[in-house]
């Protein structure tokens, strides 16, 4: 459609050029030959309304080209109607229809031939009554000439119109094919989905619940690997949307902090099992709220961790999130860097056009579907953002992300209270990585957040030198690693007992002596838990990533779960009794609309394909029986049918809320605090909400 709208509006340039070049000339023709002196002011103002017209917009375009027309055929009839013209008249008039064909209508050109005889049939009546030609053989056979040129030129401009019009035709045929087989990919795209996230969710959900009881390796595995394909599951979604060119935005508040949260509790479990060291070096300055597409910026961050990891066999990586202060808000930027193979200046090429990826000898030997950086570009590109890559063959790769995000608070994401002086040390001894780069990483974190938070901060290399620094300075923190306490545990241990807070960053499964106060902070070590222990608010015991959330509960809320599948309805109650929710469940869209009428519940979770009944007619019967009874029931819809777009379908056809199978527990608690923020019981989240 656009595409038309450009091309018409390119016809009406030319012609309004065309129309100006003819109307001056006809103007300064009037001029010197002293013809009508009331015509030439006329010509100029139907000029100028036809340019102001055109660059307003005037009216429609059918408008605007009839008047187009009439003002072209009075200017050749008041040219045409002068004996001296009676032989250009030929020249004008097929000007005129070559220019009026490019509209493609052809009661034009039938009007401009109607014209041209209507000219010609009067220029010869007034020259035989006023004997001004004579009708000799040559006259005659150039009248006959102009005429058969006249009709000529008509019959190509004809031809010419209908072969556009043949041509538009079969590109409409094509798009309306290609609107047809998007249509029926999206339908293809929407039972694929429902089918693959239905039992994906059943086995995500049992894992979880039965990790809930007792812990299991092998559950545990089983639950990593359903999490695995839904991600890929989601990763095909995506890169068909971007393909397409369809990529809805969602944009909703967020914090920073819950962004880093989510990722870390994904990501976490792979660099522990593959003894690689993560870093993340998030800026106290970003602004502690912002307005975006978490889930995209949650994916862009998540491909980019899991590309520096799947290619790095030692050392590590560091992710790098900061803001630039901008007049719209803040560019937000991302940063994640390795230590891993690297990439030559070709490879660099390649994956900066979303091809490196798709090698397929590469994508055997390492995992994946190899459509990571396609998506990490389809959706910075969407979002207004840039993508760069930096990389040397052996030495790792650096991939950096903008993306510009609305501010809507902008505190400091990270805080620590000023009125208090700390000295904090941080121990770390290069010599123990084995890849340099990983003491640099450390050291850029360290370095950054003491800087943003202005905080006094010494960094030592050795025992010596932190025991010398000890004599001189009023240390209050240390940081450290597993390796350094371990080497002198006791020496720390007295330490913490004389007043010095001591903290150790180390993997999970690490412990302290028996008695030590020493606090543990699980791996990766960031800023948020590092301001709750400057802070005062942890001051012993074991800090993991989990352990920094209080979940919210919805005690009493009464919810009621619409699916058709036995085994969805199994997990979502399991999920949802953890909140200390009161359950009960339905089969089908009519037995929930039989429930809602015999019972009372606060919000219903409606599936969206089912026989007879879907979950959208299910969703408008239920909110018009609440409306009757003057009831406020909440519907969520929660489906398998997770393709670009469905949200906003959902929320367009009256849903309260949406959130995808398999399901994220950290969205369902999004979507539960925004639709029903008068239930939360226990909203502890803090800065991590």
């Amino acid at each position: 459609m656009k595409d038309r709208m450009y091309s018409r509006t390119s016809v009406h340039i030319v012609l309004m050029i065309l129309i100006t070049v003819s109307s001056t000339g006809l103007v300064i023709e009037s001029i010197s030959e002293g013809w009508e002196f009331w015509v030439p002011p006329l010509l100029i103002a139907g000029l100028l309304a036809s340019w102001g017209m055109h660059l307003f917009q005037y009216s429609t375009e059918d408008f605007r080209e009839n008047f187009y027309l009439v003002f072209a055929a009075f200017a050749t009839l008041f040219h045409g109607v002068h004996g001296t013209s009676f032989f250009d008249l030929v020249v004008a008039s097929s000007l005129m229809m070559v220019a009026f064909s490019m509209i493609n209508k052809i009661l034009f050109l039938n009007c401009i031939l109607l014209e041209f005889f209507a000219l010609i049939i009067l220029n010869i009546i007034m020259a035989v009554r006023g004997n001004t030609i004579e009708f000799s053989s040559l006259v005659i056979s150039r009248i006959i000439l102009h005429v058969v040129a006249e009709l000529c030129i008509y019959y190509v401009c004809i031809q010419a119109i209908r072969q556009r019009e043949s041509y538009e035709a079969v590109i409409g045929e094509r798009d309306e094919e290609r609107k047809n087989a998007d249509k029926e990919t999206d339908d293809f795209l929407v039972n694929i989905s429902h089918e693959l996230r239905t039992p994906v969710n059943v086995v995500n959900g049992l894992a979880t619940l039965l990790l809930q009881k007792e812990e299991s390796e092998e559950v545990a595995s089983i639950r990593d690997a359903g999490l695995r394909l839904a991600h890929q599951i989601e990763d095909i979604q995506d890169y068909t949307d971007i393909q397409r060119k369809e990529i809805p935005l969602e944009e909703e508040k967020y914090m920073i902090t819950s962004l880093v949260n989510d990722i870390l509790v994904g990501i976490s479990g792979y660099v522990n099992q593959n003894n690689l060291e993560f870093i993340i070096d998030l800026n106290p300055n970003v602004p502690t709220m912002m307005k975006g597409d978490i889930k995209k910026l949650h994916k862009i961050i998540r491909h980019l961790l899991d590309n520096a990891l799947r290619f790095t066999r030692h050392g590590g990586v560091y992710l790098k999130i900061d803001a630039t202060r901008r007049d719209y808000g803040v560019n937000l930027n991302i940063e994640v860097s390795d230590t891993g193979i690297g990439m030559t200046r070709k490879e660099v090429g390649s994956a900066s056009k979303g091809l490196y990826q798709a090698n397929r000898t590469r994508n055997r030997s390492t995992g994946g579907i190899g459509i990571g950086l396609n998506i990490v570009y389809g959706f910075v590109r969407r979002m207004g953002g840039f993508v760069q890559i930096q990389s040397e063959k052996g030495r790792g790769t650096t991939v950096s992300v903008s993306v510009p995000q609305e501010v809507l608070n902008p505190g400091q994401c990270i805080y620590v209270d000023q009125k208090i002086t700390r000295n904090i040390v941080f121990y770390v001894r290069g010599e123990k990585f084995k890849v340099p780069q990983l003491r640099e990483f450390y050291d850029a974190m360290a370095l950054n957040l003491a800087a943003a938070l202005k905080q006094n901060l010494y960094s030592v290399n050795g025992i010596k030198e932190l025991k010398k620094l000890l004599e001189r300075k009023d240390i209050t923190h240390i940081f450290t690693g597993s390796e350094e306490y371990s080497e002198i545990p006791f020496f720390f241990d007295k330490l913490n007992d004389d007043g010095i807070v001591v903290t150790v960053a180390a993997n999970p499964g690490f412990k302290v002596n028996t008695g030590s106060r020493v606090i543990v902070m699980q791996k990766p070590l960031y800023g948020y838990p590092v301001a709750k222990v400057l802070n005062g608010e942890i001051t012993s015991g074991v800090v993991g990533t989990s352990l920094l959330i209080d979940k919210p509960e919805f005690k009493g809320l009464r919810a009621l779960v619409v699916d058709d599948e036995p085994m969805n309805l199994v997990v979502a109650t399991g999920i949802m009794k953890n909140y200390k929710m009161i359950t009960d469940t339905a089969g089908s869209g009519k037995e929930s609309i039989q429930k809602i009428s015999e019972n009372h519940y606060d919000v219903v979770f409606m599936d969206h394909m089912m026989p007879e009944m879907d979950g959208v007619e299910a969703m408008k019967a239920i909110k018009q029986i609440a409306g009757d009874s003057g009831k406020d029931i909440k519907v969520i819809a929660l489906t398998a049918n997770a393709v670009a777009g469905a949200r906003e379908m959902f929320i367009r056809e009256g849903f309260d809320g949406f959130v995808s199978k398999p399901i994220n527990i950290g969205d369902f608690e999004k979507v539960m605090m925004k639709v029903l923020p008068n239930f939360i019981s226990n909203d502890k989240r803090g800065g991590m909400s």
